[in-house]
């Protein structure tokens, strides 16, 4: 199974963010994070990632007679590039905009069903607007999309640091209007 298809999958994004921010988890410490993931599911899908090298062995313990071992994310493996972005066919990305979403819709019910969650304190957000921009902007607010977030996306675990799951989406709800001739 190739990256692409590995990460185009709900369940498999989110042991990924999961394993975000250079921590090592075993898969017991998933199931825990993914609560509403059987753990079957978890471990099978565990299993796949480090087929497929995104995730990684760390270390193995025996526990109780059973090996258990710490996983870590292999960041280069974790991203589609622009090279596999490129490839993608219609119907790759209609699968990962829906795996996408769908471990978004996840993540947010597994927060809204955590004691104690707080939208308002926690400062959740989940706003859309319309930009008008030519291409040229576009491109532009990309790249300062990517380097604002890209200046925090590689934050350790810290005191006082929560992982936040971030999504930027964008893309033309209409077609361009034609190019009209003033003459």
């Amino acid at each position: 199974m190739d990256v692409l298809d590995l990460l185009l999958h709900p369940v498999r994004l989110r042991i990924v963010y999961a394993m975000s921010g250079g921590r090592v988890r075993t898969t017991a410490d998933l199931c825990a994070s993914l609560p509403d993931v059987p753990k079957t599911t978890v471990y099978r899908h565990v299993g796949l990632l480090t087929d497929g090298g995104v995730l990684e062995v760390v270390d193995e313990q025996r526990v109780r007679g059973a090996v258990e071992r710490h996983y870590r994310l292999r960041r280069d493996r974790a991203d589609i590039d622009a090279e596999a972005g490129a490839s993608m066919s219609l119907n790759d990305h209609r699968q990962g905009f829906a795996a996408s979403m769908a471990a978004l819709h996840a993540e947010f019910n597994a927060y809204l069903d955590r004691p104690g969650s707080d939208p308002h304190t926690d400062l959740v957000g989940y706003r859309q607007g319309i930009a008008w921009l030519s291409e040229d902007e576009l491109v532009e607010l990309i790249g300062d999309v990517r380097g604002l977030f890209a200046s925090r996306s590689r934050n350790q675990p810290a005191p006082g640091r929560t992982p936040r799951l971030i999504s930027l989406i964008q893309f033309p709800i209409e077609e361009p209007p034609e190019a009209t001739d003033p003459a």
